[in-house]
């Protein structure tokens, strides 16, 4: 099987093609990346010399590359992670999430569509967001048939990419299949997000920012689960079918961020204490959703998966990587967004 890994040099998708390469060696992978600012090589030094992987520089905005590079690859499947993913830069510049988001997932499957005819067999894999969702009150949770109501431009052009992609199972009877995940933590995770910036400036003695009053809730998802189940989901989803991936795991931001501080100040020889001190409220995002929270019952009943760690467990697994590789740390914070990654307040 040769499949097309939109989006492997990013955070989440590094994660998906390592585990695709390693777990599968009679699978070829191709990597599909622009590397724009958070897409990284870097990211996956450890298997650019498998024998069944290789890598793309391209655009999915870009039609005809598209075309083309499916004719040339003839691939069995796409695993689409491919996005710009960051809130902030949806408020200030919207159109690029549009251009990316949804018509970068239409030239997709439109080019997987022309090479595969009624084939069934083939799969196209479209990963999204809780975002789609909008916000939940103090209780009840996502589930698969919660109704669609984005708040941000971020989620808007996700829910556009997730209709397209069932109006094709539906209208051409692709072999479709979605899947909608919480946040997600861990290695090789681009600093302008929540807990690796959070980790660079308790670690550099900065301000560590926290919008409002830190009462926002998100669900946090280890990334090595998330790859492992969208292995699960890919494999044996049938066609059309949909599934939340979530850690039954909310925490508050404030919460989040003092554990953190606790961990940091243990790892960092510092007194207790001594990282929380750096805690400082900012000006909240506009229509910042108050709280997300994922049911992945459907997945773990039909498919079997279960999330592999606790969040302490893997919040100490993530900033023991953090802390042991600075050079990835530096490196990626020094190119141009740096002064753009200082200065901002990001926290999805």
């Amino acid at each position: 099987m040769k499949i097309i890994i939109t989006g492997g040099a990013g955070f989440i998708g590094s994660h998906v093609a390592r585990h695709f390469v390693l777990t599968y060696p009679n699978y070829q992978i191709v990597n599909l990346d622009a590397l724009t600012y958070a897409g990284n090589l870097a990211n996956l030094k450890d298997i650019e010399t498998e024998p069944n992987y290789s890598f793309v520089k391209g655009d999915i905005r870009d039609v005809s590359f598209i075309d083309e590079l499916f004719v040339r690859e003839q691939p069995d499947a796409v695993i689409h992670l491919a996005a710009e993913s960051h809130v902030d830069r949806s408020i200030s510049n919207p159109t690029d999430f549009v251009l990316t988001n949804v018509v970068g997932t239409v030239n997709l499957l439109n080019a997987a569509r022309a090479i595969w005819g009624n084939d069934g067999t083939k799969r196209f894999y479209h990963v999204s967001t809780d975002e789609v969702y909008g916000a939940l009150g103090e209780t009840g949770m996502f589930t698969e048939e919660t109704k669609y109501d984005p708040h941000s431009p971020y989620s808007a052009s996700k829910a556009g990419s997730d209709h397209f992609v069932r109006a094709y199972h539906d209208t051409y009877g692709m072999n479709t299949v979605i899947s909608n995940c919480s946040n997600n933590y861990g290695a090789n995770h681009f600093p302008e997000k929540l807990i690796p910036l959070a980790i660079h400036n308790i670690k550099n003695n900065k301000p560590v920012p926290v919008y409002g009053k830190g009462e926002n809730i998100r669900d946090w998802l280890w990334v090595n689960d998330h790859a492992r189940a969208i292995d699960v989901i890919f494999h044996k989803a049938a066609p059309g079918s949909t599934y939340n991936i979530g850690g039954h795991n909310e925490w508050k931001n404030i919460d989040l961020i003092r554990l953190l501080c606790k961990i940091m100040d243990k790892k960092l020889g510092r007194a207790e204490g001594t990282s929380e001190s750096l805690i400082t409220f900012v000006k909240d995002r506009a229509g910042h959703d108050l709280r997300y929270a994922i049911d992945s019952s459907k997945l773990q009943r039909e498919l079997g998966w279960v999330p592999s760690l606790q969040f302490e467990e893997g919040l100490e697994k993530t900033v023991d990587w953090y802390l042991s590789n600075e050079e990835w740390l530096e490196n990626v914070t020094s190119g141009a967004y740096k002064d753009y990654y200082e200065a901002q307040y990001v926290q999805r």
